[in-house]
């Protein structure tokens, strides 16, 4: 950054996702979870700096492609829509403002599934209903729609290419209770027993409603990595902070994670979390590995109050 600052957006963040699996990425805003997902798809800006590999492929390899050191030409020919589709954080940001709604679905159907113009019209409107847009909404520019209305038009253009790994990030932004439960209900339904789903959340709801594991990121590292299940019920998470964002939920207990992250700019040598957690002692001064799930030197083991009735 500007006058030498660096910032360590993702740090050793390690994990697999099979076909047919929800993976719910979950944490504050500002821990990291957009920018591991724009450098999957080789959307970070000029400045950033990855190390590492991150494979999509099948199980034996064959065709295999590194979205970590993939070239643009890959990325924009092979990856982007076919084999990795994004639902983004920001719709607005990512639909074109001078065309409709029809036809930019129209424009990827051609691009991504191979649909021909007889076809065209009514494979749009298909695609629409599949993320629950109003048929009577097509026709309207991006500027003509509200928030959650942009956001299903985002994701009905996400699920053309029926790509092989799918990352929603923020999918349920500016939806209600009904939507939200709509919408994960679709994404869930596209991952069939084929394809995978990164869902980035700050919706515990919504990532119960439909994840198979939840890894929880704190100060751009993962610190929990658990099967779904065991998250939100018996033995609930292990890492103070992630026992914390349940515990924080209206029908559990209610109480706020004290105190603010840290800023990414200025980690401390130690466990990030160290400052707001309770069961901190000099031992988090080293920086703990993330060992059977969970990246703390203190893991609890008793289980989580459970949700009030």
């Amino acid at each position: 950054m500007r006058g030498g600052t660096h910032v360590s957006a993702v740090t050793d963040a390690t994990f697999d996702l099979a076909a047919g699996e929800c993976l719910a990425l979950v944490g504050e805003s500002g821990c990291g979870k957009s920018v591991l997902a724009s450098a999957l798809l080789g959307l970070l800006p000029q400045n950033a700096e990855t190390a590492g590999s991150a494979l999509i492929g099948d199980a034996e390899g064959t065709g295999r492609v590194d979205l970590l050191t993939a070239d643009e030409r890959t990325l924009a020919r092979i990856v982007r829509g076919r084999r990795v589709g994004l639902v983004p954080q920001s719709p607005a940001a990512h639909l074109t403002p001078v065309r409709t709604v029809r036809s930019q679905l129209e424009e990827t159907l051609r691009e991504l599934a191979g649909v021909r113009k007889p076809q065209l019209r009514a494979a749009a409107e298909a695609a629409a209903e599949r993320a629950a847009f109003p048929l009577g909404h097509l026709d309207r520019y991006p500027h003509e729609l509200s928030g959650g209305l942009a956001q299903r038009a985002a994701t009905a253009l996400a699920l053309i290419g029926d790509a092989p790994l799918l990352l929603a990030d923020e999918p349920t932004t500016g939806l209600d209770r009904d939507l939200v439960d709509r919408t994960v209900d679709e994404l869930r339904r596209h991952v069939g027993d084929d394809r995978a789903l990164l869902l980035i959340t700050h919706d515990l709801a919504a990532a119960e409603r439909i994840a198979d594991r939840v890894a929880v990121m704190y100060a751009s590292r993962v610190v929990e990595l658990a099967d779904a299940d065991e998250f939100f019920g018996t033995p609930g998470p292990r890492h103070p902070y992630a026992r914390g964002l349940l515990n924080a939920l209206p029908e559990r207990a209610f109480t706020p994670v004290p105190g603010m992250p840290p800023e990414l700019s200025a980690l401390p040598e130690g466990c990030a979390f160290a400052a707001r957690c309770d069961r901190a002692d000099r031992t988090c001064e080293a920086l703990p590995a993330l060992t059977d799930g969970t990246a703390c030197h203190h893991p609890h083991a008793d289980v989580l109050e459970a949700p009030r009735a």
